[in-house]
């Protein structure tokens, strides 16, 4: 091991995930530049930095020197000093006037930059610039700080920017008092990085704060599942497997939570619930106000009622069903009605009658759904505008849906402007942003719930559709009768097959229903490749458009990023006339399909979104979505990924004219009931499976849904305290 002191030239290669850094390095009493191997982020040029490593030799670029350990120290000589300046480090500094600060103050010049007054004295510096070069100065100070100390307690510094952009000057305070606090507000932090500062500072094992946030973060990862409470005992088993102790210290631990109130509880059937309190307090206020809004609705005018619907039958050339008359009039009777289906039942035809009367009535009616699409297909459906649930509650957070901290324009003092309100697809909606959605819905508003609860689950915490048809307290009807022209449908009919439990009709390929009986994955994925670029082009159909390919799984041969990697290879391979971009393990070229994967408010734009890559000019990516276009910046391609495939749960709320299912014995832990009627049902023309019958059956066959521990359905039925 040897230490080497010398100052950065320049940087080779610094990677994007700033985990990799290769730099040049001139070495005090030294003129010979040396090649330096660094784990982390890239220091700046003109830094001086103290690494501990060992020599090696590169079979291609010779001899490196790899670093082990760094930190970055403040340089002394004046050189050292005017370079670091020069190099851009601080805001209003360039090379010309590094030298005539260092030329005014020598070394002494670090100790005189955060002075503006002492500043001054430097020709063609005036107040403004002064100021500019003091605060870029101590904003950079600090966050060498933060870096030299993460790298000091065994971090990689490139967290130190996200660091020091939550917590400012407090930083290194914060860290070293309350440091279970980063993997809750650091992106990329997880609890076991903060336990392992933790432990470099002296926290031991069996600390109260430790096991705190241990319980914190386990119940996190439960609720990540899901539930919007877990049982005690299964709490207590995980937190103690992940901090590696007895289960006892954690009950202690926890039970002094439940007492001081910063987790909540319910019992039932003698079993104890525990809470996080933004789930807690969303439970119990989504259940408060359907209520409330469920009393509060005004009476509308139910005269000739019978004669509006028969007129509306006879102008639209329909038949309502017995169910569907029912439905329609539901709307008039009740403040909150939900309206439940598969395809072919006639949702569409029940809200465009419900959309009918309420018009009749001068009613401000607004329609919403979870997403994009969804909202996109609700209105080419009605002819009437639809919005995101996020854009209808004019969303201005930058924090993640699940958060607690989630931020609405809208919300219970400035409420919408509606007299009714069509939600769609409400299956996808979890309890948090349900939360936020009534509170922003006035009172007197009538609300109409649709959705099919035969779908899968909304990702986040919560079954909140499941929950209020259990209750038995919201009124609500099935549509449950597949109508004549459906009847024709191969997808529809296969659909309720398999939702019956039953294997769907394969015995031949129908042109809307296909199934390629392929046993091995790579030849699965070659049938799909065949699809993509010979089959289904000559068909008429756009593949980028048109069709899109839903696996099971991320993982595995014929999971999503094998599929997107192939895909791209195929449909939109490297050329000398497409720039591209790295990220990652991820190459982005001018032409991808794309899709966002956290929702951002500042760009308005949200998880699942698909888009097209218009452009790529240096660092920056050009998107163009189903309504506007956004910019990404290099660090924020994280926000991105290919979207040739996606997962089923992606493709929720979303329809296409084809949809193309791999099926293998290899994804077995995900083949569900659920997830391959989801994937069906989001086909417009066209359903193509490939696969084994194995797979297949395993997946008609397995409907054991994972339970969702939440008491929604209770709360609305009274059944709690």
């Amino acid at each position: 091991m040897e230490n080497i002191r010398g100052t950065v030239d320049n940087i080779i290669f610094a990677s994007n995930d700033n985990r990799f850094t290769v730099l040049k390095l001139t070495p005090e009493k030294r003129s010979t530049k040396i090649t330096v191997i660094l784990n982390g982020m890239a220091p700046l040029i003109g830094q001086l930095l103290e690494i501990n490593g060992d020599w090696t030799q590169h079979p291609k670029f010779g001899q490196q020197f790899k670093a082990n350990s760094f930190k970055i120290v403040a340089p002394i000589e004046a050189s050292g000093i005017e370079k670091f300046l020069a190099s851009g480090a601080i805001s209003g500094i360039g090379p010309a006037m590094a030298k005539r600060i260092v030329a005014k103050f020598g070394e002494k010049t670090l100790d005189v930059l955060s002075s503006p007054k002492e500043l001054l004295k430097v020709a063609g510096i005036g107040q403004k610039t002064a100021e500019k070069i003091a605060s870029s100065y101590k904003e950079q100070s600090e966050l060498t700080e933060i870096m030299v100390w993460l790298e000091n307690h065994g971090i990689s510094s490139t967290y130190a920017g996200k660091i020091f952009a939550k917590y400012g000057s407090f930083a290194i305070d914060i860290m070293e008092k309350d440091t279970y606090r980063l993997f809750q507000d650091i992106d990329g932090i997880g609890f076991l990085t903060a336990d392992k500062i933790a432990f470099n500072l002296g926290v031991q094992k069996d600390d109260f704060k430790r096991i705190s946030s241990g319980i914190d973060y386990a119940l996190m990862q439960l609720c990540a599942n899901g539930h919007c409470c877990v049982p005690e005992m299964t709490l207590v088993t995980k937190t103690a497997k992940i901090l590696q102790l007895e289960t006892n210290s954690v009950h202690q631990v926890l039970n002094q939570r439940i007492k001081d109130e910063s987790l909540n509880t319910e019992t039932i059937g003698g079993e104890l619930l525990i809470y996080p309190p933004y789930l807690y307090y969303a439970e119990k206020k989504v259940a408060k106000r359907l209520l409330e809004l469920k009393q509060s609705s005004k009476n509308l005018d139910e005269d000739n009622i019978n004669l509006f619907i028969k007129v509306w039958e006879k102008e639209n050339h329909i038949h309502l069903a017995q169910k569907q008359q029912e439905a329609v009039k539901a709307c008039l009777h009740h403040g909150v009605f939900v309206l439940t289906g598969g395809p072919g039942t006639g949702k569409t035809t029940v809200i465009k009658g419900i959309l009918s009367i309420l018009n009749a009535q001068g009613l401000k009616i607004r329609l919403a759904a979870p997403t994009g699409r969804a909202a996109k297909r609700l209105s080419e459906t009605t002819g009437r505008k639809a919005l995101t649930i996020h854009r209808l509650l004019e969303a201005n957070n930058l924090s993640d849906t699940n958060s607690p901290q989630l931020g609405f324009s809208k919300d219970i003092d400035d409420q919408l402007d509606a007299d009714a309100i069509i939600l769609d697809e409400v299956s996808m909606v979890d309890i948090a942003l349900m939360h936020h959605f009534l509170n922003a819905v006035p009172d007197g508003c009538r609300l109409i719930l649709v959705g099919d609860i035969d779908q899968l689950p909304a990702v986040g915490p919560g079954s909140v559709l499941k929950d209020i048809i259990r209750s038995k307290v919201i009124p609500s009807i099935e549509l449950n009768e597949i109508f004549r022209q459906a009847q024709t449908s191969m997808i529809i009919q296969n659909a309720h097959i398999i939702n019956a439990g039953r294997l769907p009709d394969i015995r031949k390929q129908y042109d809307d229903f296909i199934f390629y009986e392929i046993d091995n994955d790579e030849l699965i994925n070659k049938k799909i490749l065949e699809l993509c670029t010979d089959i289904l082009p000559k068909e008429g159909y756009n593949i980028l458009t048109d069709v899109q390919i839903l696996s099971p799984m991320h993982r595995f041969t014929c999971g999503v990023e094998n599929l997107n990697l192939l895909l791209q290879q195929t449909l939109n391979p490297a050329s000398d006339d497409k720039n591209e971009i790295k990220s990652g393990a991820q190459i982005f070229r001018t032409g991808d399909k794309v899709m966002h994967i956290r929702n951002n408010y500042q760009k308005n734009i949200f998880n699942g979104d698909i888009g097209f890559i218009r452009a790529i000019n240096n660092d920056n990516i050009s998107v163009e979505y189903l309504d506007h276009n956004v910019s990404y910046a290099k660090n924020e391609l994280n926000e991105l990924t290919l979207a040739y495939a996606s997962s089923v749960h992606k493709s929720q709320g979303s329809e296409y004219k084809i949809i193309i299912m791999p099926l293998s014995v290899s994804h077995y832990i995900m083949l569900q009931r659920n997830l391959l009627y989801t994937a069906i049902t989001r086909a417009k023309e066209k359903v193509i499976l490939l696969g084994s019958k194995k797979a297949l059956t395993t997946a008609v066959q397995n409907n054991r849904t994972q339970k969702r521990y939440t008491l929604l359905a209770e709360r609305l039925a009274h059944k709690l305290s």
